[in-house]
Order: C-alpha cells, then sequence, then structure tokens
C-alpha cells in the first residue's frame, strides 16, 4: 500500500528537488528550505559524503504517509548504481529509489522492498524495458539533450510510460515540460546553485517556491 501512495504523491507534487552537496548537514539543511518553500519531494543523491545521515536525518523528520502537513515530505535517494546502494538507502528511511540508467536488479530490490524505483532512461528500447519490469515512473536523464517533444514522440507507441526529464528543466521550459505530459519534473542545481554560492540558504526556499507555483500554472492550463 505505502508503494502506492508514494508513488502517488509523488505525481501530485509534481517537482522532485534533486540535492547534491558536500555535507550531510548541508543537504539537510537545503532539504528544510525546498520543503519550507512547497517542493515536498527531496531526492539525497548517493555523490552527497555520507548521504545516508542525511537520508536517516530526514527520514526521521518527514514522511510520504503523516497526516500533519508540516511532517509531510517524501525522501528519497538518488544516483543509485546497484541493489545493493538501494537497500542500504531503503534501510536509512529513503521511501523511493533513483538511479541515472536501467539495472535490472536495482528493479528487482526495489520491487521486493515494495519501493518505488525511478530508473534513467534515454531510448524507447529501455523505456519498454522499464515497463516490462514492472517500473510505474521512468526518469528521461539527462533531460539537457531532448526537449519536451520526446515527451509526444514517446508516448506515441508507448501511451502508458509515466516519464519525469531530469537535468536541463528550468523555470522557463517546466511548463513546456509539463503540458507535454510529463507526470513529475527533477530540479537539481538550479535549485541551489546560489545559495550555495552565497551561504545563503533561504535561497533555496526561495528558488522552491518560484518551482512549485510555475509548476501549478502548468497544470492548470
Amino acid at each position: 500500500m505505502k508503494k502506492m501512495i508514494v508513488t502517488s504523491k509523488l505525481m501530485e507534487e509534481g517537482v522532485v528537488a534533486v540535492l547534491r552537496g558536500d555535507t550531510p548537514e548541508q543537504v539537510v539543511e537545503m532539504a528544510e528550505q525546498a520543503i519550507a518553500g512547497g517542493i515536498k519531494a527531496i531526492e539525497v543523491t548517493m555523490t552527497v559524503p555520507f548521504a545516508l545521515r542525511a537520508i536517516e536525518e530526514l527520514g526521521k523528520r518527514y514522511s510520504a504517509t503523516a497526516e500533519d502537513p508540516a511532517k509531510f515530505a517524501i525522501i528519497g535517494v538518488g544516483t543509485v548504481l546497484d541493489p545493493e546502494t538501494a537497500r542500504a538507502a531503503i534501510l536509512s528511511g529513503a521511501e523511493f529509489v533513483v538511479g541515472p540508467s536501467l539495472n535490472p536488479a536495482t528493479v528487482t530490490l526495489c520491487h521486493r522492498y515494495r519501493i518505488p524505483v525511478m530508473p534513467g532512461v534515454m531510448t524507447i528500447q529501455e523505456i519498454q524495458s522499464a515497463l516490462e519490469l514492472g517500473v510505474d515512473i521512468v526518469k528521461l536523464f539527462p533531460g539537457n539533450l531532448f526537449s519536451p517533444a520526446m515527451i509526444k514522440a514517446v508516448k506515441g507507441p508507448l501511451p502508458q510510460a509515466n516519464i519525469m526529464p531530469t537535468g536541463g528543466v528550468s523555470l522557463d521550459n517546466l511548463g513546456d515540460w509539463i503540458r507535454a505530459g510529463a507526470v513529475a519534473v527533477g530540479i537539481g542545481s538550479d535549485l541551489t546553485a546560489e545559495a550555495v554560492k552565497t551561504g545563503d540558504f533561504s535561497l533555496v526556499a526561495k528558488r522552491a517556491a518560484q518551482y512549485k507555483e510555475a509548476y501549478l500554472a502548468a497544470k492548470a492550463k
């Protein structure tokens, strides 16, 4: 049941903050600010040193099934290359798993634990393979190699595919991706770059609010 809830909530929220940083404490602060700004889906990448510490800390504070809005957020893990990493993150509290590519063993592991998994894909063949493995949402990555027209092209032969572009999504093109049929988008460095540069992490909340507003505006059209 929780897998269905998390998948539904991810598509309902529509914007995933993909967070990278130098320390787990820095990433936790980024996540807190992103959540304050309205982005309730957080992906902590495994490129962060001691990333599992950040996932564990955020997992204690937030949950996709929390009834209290102040405690609701979906905490996941990204840049997962193998099932061993996925399992470690799940045991640390990750509620969804994202990878840069399609690794069947990772998908199988996530199904075993009833955790949503979003592998990275670039081709029709990879998307079809992911669907055959039971994947609910695929990550179109890197998104900056494509335009929103890619989603329409994919949905010709595979209308059942749920696609989340990540990489290259900006405030300028987010609406185009959503209107093209993306079920969600992943936002990376554009969300946090200015905050990291200046040391003012409140800028993450402000940027998150802009992204959430753009998403809601696109969905309303």
